[in-house]
Parts: structure tokens; sequence; C-alpha cells
């Protein structure tokens, strides 16, 4: 297939979290058309083994791929840590998942006193960020913590006030202490609390979004390779789901910063 700046940029994630990318994409690249595949009928993906989470991966790339995008982008840190190798070899299109941009942000932003991760227990325990940051920096120092309780707060809309800080204070008090000077916000539900997380970090940590670098990401290798959108050309944005479309309209609009019209209710079983 031959790769043109024609088509939509694919966006596929377990559920709503992965609307932080599309966000960040959006607001980067405004005259890109998007898909976005939320396979809420098997969320989450943590929970579920490498060999399920790829083949899941898999059906959503070639769902979206049946749809001429023109670049996949894989907004869930489980299914960028353990199905990218499949998702590149078997595609024709490029692929982008979120952690290796938001590691080489955060080795950008730290200065020597350690990299900090947060995200969930199965991004957590894959050690993938870790992996990612230590090969291209061995000497850099990185503490990771899991932070479960995040995931449903920003569902359930507790962005702020004293809920999300106690919280926040329960999971990260220490990581100032500790000499952490960066932290990057390994899970996409994560960006919706950035308030609460930078005030119980501090000034001096400076909060790396991987959606925001996987955006960043995503236009620098359009660029490279001439496949940007025209200025001026019409964008449309269209939204898939697996399982009944309300909540996901609902609860996806915090997420996106703006309103979902509608989503379509798809079958990806096999």
């Amino acid at each position: 297939m031959r790769q043109t700046s024609h088509g939509p940029i694919g966006v596929f994630d377990s559920g709503v979290g992965g609307l932080t990318v599309l966000k960040s994409l959006m607001e980067r690249l405004p005259h890109e058309s998007t898909l976005y595949l939320g396979d809420t009928a098997r969320v989450p993906y943590g929970t579920k083994s490498g060999e399920v989470v790829t083949r899941y991966s898999l059906k959503n790339a070639q769902f979206l791929l049946e749809r001429g995008i023109k670049l996949l982008v894989v907004a869930c840190n489980t299914a960028s840590a353990v199905a990218l190798p499949a998702l590149s070899a078997a595609l024709p299109v490029p692929v982008i998942g979120v952690i290796a941009p938001g590691a080489r942000a955060a080795l950008k932003r730290t200065r020597g006193g350690g990299v900090g991760v947060i995200g969930t227990p199965g991004t957590v325990r894959s050690g993938a960020y870790q992996r990612e940051l230590q090969a291209a920096d061995p000497h850099v120092k990185v503490k990771a913590r899991a932070c479960p309780l995040f995931v449903p707060l920003a569902e359930e809309g507790w962005m702020t006030g004293e809920v999300p800080h106690l919280v926040a204070r329960e999971y990260l008090a220490d990581f100032a202490r500790e000499g952490v000077d960066t932290l990057v916000l390994g899970c996409t539900h994560y960006p919706l609390l950035k308030g609460a997380i930078a005030e119980v970090v501090g000034p001096h940590v400076a909060l790396v979004d991987s959606a925001e670098a996987t955006a960043e990401a995503t236009a620098e290798l359009l660029a490279l390779r001439e496949m940007l959108a025209p200025e001026g050309a019409p964008t449309t944005h269209g939204y898939y789901v697996t399982d009944v479309p309300e909540r996901f309209v609902e609860v996806g609009a915090r997420f996106l910063g703006r309103p979902i019209p509608s989503a379509e209710q798809v079958d990806l079983s096999f």
C-alpha cells in the first residue's frame, strides 16, 4: 500500500482513556481527520495476557485499516507495551505507541534527578517505560508506581477537590522527596488529574503527558514522510465502540474536551 497524505489517522484504545491522546492529536494536527475505536466490550486490557492483547490489537488495527487510515496510533499503554512489534510487522502503515514518545520526552526534561513513572498496575508491572527509559539512558534512575484509583476518579469526573488530592498524596508524596524531578503520566486517564498530581509533587517536578508527546511524535513522522493533510482540507472525526455507546459518549466528552456527537457500535468478535 502506497502511503499518502489522504486518509484519517486511526487511534484505538481499550476504552475512553485514549481520547486524551486523540484530544492532543486534534490540537496538534487540526487539519487531520481521525477515526477512534474504543474496545469497550473487552476493557480493561491490563488484566489480560500479552497474547490476548496482541490478538485484540491486531483485530482493532485491521478494522481501522479497512476504513482507509494512513497511520495508526496505539493509544493504550498495555497494547503499546506488548503488541507494538506485531502491529508494526503486520500493518502497511506507520504505527506509533504511547510509551516511546513519553519516555523520550521525559529524558529531555529531566535534570538528572531521576524519572518517575505512574500508571496502571499492568503497565507498571510490564516494565515497558522502565526498559524504554533505560535503553535510551542506562544511567537514568527510574521510580515506578501503580496508581489504580486514578482511573475511576477520572471516569467519574472527580478531577479536583479533596478526594483526588488525598489519593494523589497517598500515591505520590514521597516522589519529590526521593529526588524525582520528572514524572511521566503513563496512563491515558491521568492527564485529567494533572492538577491534583502537580499540587502533590510540587513545582520542581516536571509532568510529562504521554498523550502530548505521542501527538508530537505523530506530527513529526507525518511531516518526515510527507503525509500531512493539506491545510484547508475538510476534516471528519469518527468514533466506534464495541459495546453500547451511551456511556462512552457521556464520559468520553470529558476526556476529549468536546462533545462526541455519536459513536457507532461494531462487532469485532472472533
